[in-house]
């Protein structure tokens, strides 16, 4: 990924906190060839969360060694190449929103303007193991569930569910784990527009009141 050094993420913290608050990952893995169709790759959307423990040192952000959990369905063909291909990326894509070029007050004097995307994202690269063992498949689960539930009124827990079903819900997935490699981050959010143009596309996208994407975006622009 390409990242000028005014997008880099601002903090080690920001990473956590993105991946904490858009844990839907594409998970992309190596694919292997069936039929005629050569070897490639394939991109699940796959809910991932630190595992326990590793989340309590934000200061340090996510650092080579990092891991973390997840689960797919054991009818999903993406598990069974990772015996021999367990390299992996995760991508956590962050708040993101287009900017017009009418938001710059700069536009009323030069109309040097063209449009842009804002967007925060972060690429983990790294190495997947699948776990079989029921009793590890429920500590993922629970520790997934847990992390979801959080801000529920009612937090509903796995030990809510009976327990044949619970059983039977376990056979049916595979765990992953995915220990990290590498950590890129690009924040791409008009730091490399002057003060005023990036208080007029925070005024612009904070009017943008149906779009939570636009008003969560105006947050982070100047910080």
């Amino acid at each position: 990924m390409y990242i000028p050094e005014h997008f880099a993420a601002p903090s080690a913290e920001a990473i956590v906190k993105l991946i904490h608050d858009f844990p839907l990952a594409n998970l992309l893995t190596a694919l292997d060839a069936a039929g005629d169709q050569p070897m490639g790759l394939t991109i699940n959307p796959v809910p991932m969360v630190l595992a326990p423990g590793e989340s309590t040192g934000t200061e340090f952000g996510i650092e080579p060694g990092a891991r973390l959990w997840a689960h797919v369905a054991r009818a999903n063909p993406m598990w069974q190449t990772l015996a021999d291909k367990p390299q992996a990326m995760a991508m956590f894509n962050g708040p993101s929103a287009y900017i017009t070029p009418n938001a710059y007050p700069s536009k009323q004097t030069t109309h040097r303007v063209v449009p842009t995307y804002n967007y925060t994202t972060v690429q983990l690269t790294g190495q997947l193991v699948v776990h079989h063992d029921p009793e590890m498949k429920q500590q993922i689960v629970t520790h997934l569930t847990q992390h979801h539930e959080a801000n529920q009124a009612v937090p509903w827990s796995v030990n809510d569910a009976p327990a044949d079903y619970l059983q039977a819900m376990l056979k049916a997935i595979v765990g992953l784990e995915f220990t990290v490699h590498s950590v890129k981050a690009k924040w791409k959010v008009s730091q490399n527009r002057s003060s005023a143009d990036q208080a007029g596309v925070i005024s612009e996208l904070q009017s943008r009141t149906n779009d939570p994407h636009a008003t969560r975006m105006a947050t982070l622009i100047g910080k």
